[in-house]
């Protein structure tokens, strides 16, 4: 037998297994709290096994999304607060899933890391539980990985995959015209996007993320760290009771990047600036850093993180179904002959 020289270990080289395996038996129960009809299999085995016609699917189409959520984390990592941002992770692929007219089934993660820690690592796929309960899809796999030397020590990142399904011939966008009104659905905050302008901010003002927050009765951190918002299940049940064309998720891009995607050849979309109130939040992010409206409608959501495209005929019955799904809702404009979104009014 060859003498072993010196019993190198990959405990050794930074990867603990067994923290790993103390991770995935803590998460079990959270993966099960998010079993829906249509899993067939949970956490534990190479892949995750779902079943569309125990889901009630007839003719299924399937919907896959995937996202992170930017350097948020970084933000969740400075703070130490690891229970919300599986949230957002969520949010940013089951909230793309529904505006393709989809119903989001199932769910995966990966957090990579360069040193697990079992306490943090729960936290944030408890975060992940929490949105995917709160969306109606499954929790049903993932991977952790443990790379030293690929982050600094007490980094990590997140990445999530979404699939969803609806029934053949259900797809949006479909049939947007002119005409159509735009519904606004008020965001949570900044939601998951133009974060790295929102560290730039708060470094060139000097504040820490204990800071009070300028605009809010909370820290500058807590503030920024408001979950995504999850508007899968109001927008599942106005699809049920209304015609609808379109659903843009409002992320990076804005509402002037966003929603010109759900449009047609000759299209355009006026906004009204003053349709709704934007929030104190990004008032006071457009003040400090002395940033054109511009910039900040095509960078931020500035308070809409949601638009729903309706015939004007069925407006009143969309806003009634979605405020009682407990939305805030505003309308904001309408389709237009033409290209692009334009603006009219004042934004702050």
């Amino acid at each position: 037998m060859t003498d072993i020289k010196n019993g190198l270990t990959y405990t050794d080289a930074g990867v603990d297994i067994d923290e790993g395996n103390a991770l995935v038996e803590r998460i079990k129960p959270e993966a099960a709290r998010t079993h829906r009809s249509g899993v067939l299999a949970g956490l534990g085995g190479f892949g995750g096994l779902f079943d569309l016609r125990a889901a009630g699917y007839v003719d299924p189409v399937l919907v896959a999304a995937t996202d992170g959520v930017g350097t948020k984390v970084k933000i969740a990592i400075e703070m130490g607060k690891f229970d919300t941002i599986g949230i957002d992770l969520v949010a940013m692929c089951v909230n793309d899933l529904i505006c393709q007219g989809a119903e989001p089934l199932f769910f995966l993660d990966y957090f990579a890391t360069s040193k697990l820690v079992v306490d943090d690592a729960t936290d944030v796929v408890r975060g992940i539980a929490e949105g995917c309960v709160r969306s109606g899809c499954a929790l049903i796999g993932g991977e952790t990985a443990e790379m030293p030397g690929m982050y600094h020590k007490g980094d990590f990142d997140l990445a999530g995959f979404a699939v969803g399904a609806m029934e053949r011939g259900a797809s949006l966008p479909r049939d947007v015209a002119v005409g159509d009104v735009i519904l606004g659905l008020a965001s949570d905050g900044a939601h998951s996007n133009g974060y790295s302008l929102l560290r730039k901010l708060a470094e060139m003002s000097s504040l820490s993320w204990d800071s009070p927050a300028p605009f809010a009765e909370t820290t500058l951190g807590a503030a920024f760290l408001t979950p995504t918002r999850l508007y899968v299940k109001p927008c599942l049940k106005l699809l049920e009771s209304c015609e609808v064309h379109a659903f843009a998720h409002i992320t990076g891009g804005g509402l002037s990047e966003n929603l010109p995607r759900v449009l047609g050849a000759g299209q355009g979309i006026e906004i009204d600036l003053d349709a709704w109130d934007v929030p104190p939040m990004f008032q006071w992010i457009m003040k400090e850093g002395g940033i054109a409206e511009a910039e900040m409608l095509k960078t931020l959501n500035c308070g809409i993180g949601m638009c729903v495209v309706v015939p004007a005929q069925h407006k009143d019955h969309a806003k009634a179904v979605l405020t009682e799904s407990g939305e805030r809702v505003y309308e904001l404009g309408q389709v237009t002959d033409g290209s692009g979104v334009s603006y009219k009014g004042r934004f702050v």
